[in-house]
């Protein structure tokens, strides 16, 4: 397998991230974007939490601060969509999605899975395709009790060491998550690790990706 790079040292990248909860896109493709920054990259990051209220705010803001800490550039979004609910919202997220366009042209989009079992996760994965129709579109993945984890086809390599930070600072900053059973270092390093193993990562760890469509010259 080829590496491909999206940006190499010293070269600027446009990345939206998108997540339905306040945690989503730090779980799902926190270390991609610690890497990218750590080896160089000047990365603009805008950043859209859809379900963020109360103390989930607060976790939500602090976190993509940390994670963004020495971006280029970043812009922080927090909605107040009601959790669990985005099927049933959807007139009015789709409205906040054409917004968003207005708002940002990326080069790369980061969001989650059309083929995830939470209903507000498959919802914001289908109105980023309706909305953005020509960019890169990463879907990441997220581990849970559902078991729907299938077989991503775009993989990118973490060193253990952005891999462990990405789970402190998931420790740290979202303390209403941490009696869930799923949410702890084993399932963030087991997945990465057999992800790392599928693509055969340099330091054995790796983030994976669903990609529809993608063009290359």
């Amino acid at each position: 397998m080829k590496l491909v790079e999206l940006a190499g040292s010293g070269e600027r990248l446009s990345v939206l991230c998108i997540g339905a909860h306040s945690d989503d896109i730090e779980i799902g493709a926190g270390a991609t974007i610690l890497g990218w920054i750590a080896r160089g990259v000047k990365l603009d990051a805008h950043w859209v939490v859809l379900s963020a209220y109360g103390p989930r705010a607060k976790e939500a803001r602090a976190s993509a601060e940390a994670f963004l800490a020495d971006a280029a550039d970043k812009t922080i979004e927090l909605a107040e969509f009601k959790d669990g609910f985005f099927p049933y919202q959807g007139a009015d997220i789709k409205t906040w999605f054409e917004g968003l366009k207005r708002r940002t042209s990326p080069d790369v989009i980061l969001c989650h899975s059309r083929g995830d079992a939470h209903q507000d996760h498959r919802e914001v994965a289908m109105l980023t395709w309706n909305t953005f129709r020509d960019h890169a579109i990463l879907e990441y993945e997220i581990p849970k009790w559902d078991g729907d984890l299938s077989r991503p086809n775009v993989f990118i390599p973490a060193s253990r060491a952005l891999m462990e930070r990405k789970t402190r600072l998931l420790y740290e900053y979202f303390g209403s998550q941490r009696s869930k059973d799923w949410f702890d270092a084993e399932t963030f390093m087991g997945l990465a690790r057999l992800r790392g193993a599928e693509c055969r990562a340099p330091d054995g760890f790796a983030e994976a990706f669903h990609v529809r469509k993608i063009v290359v010259q």
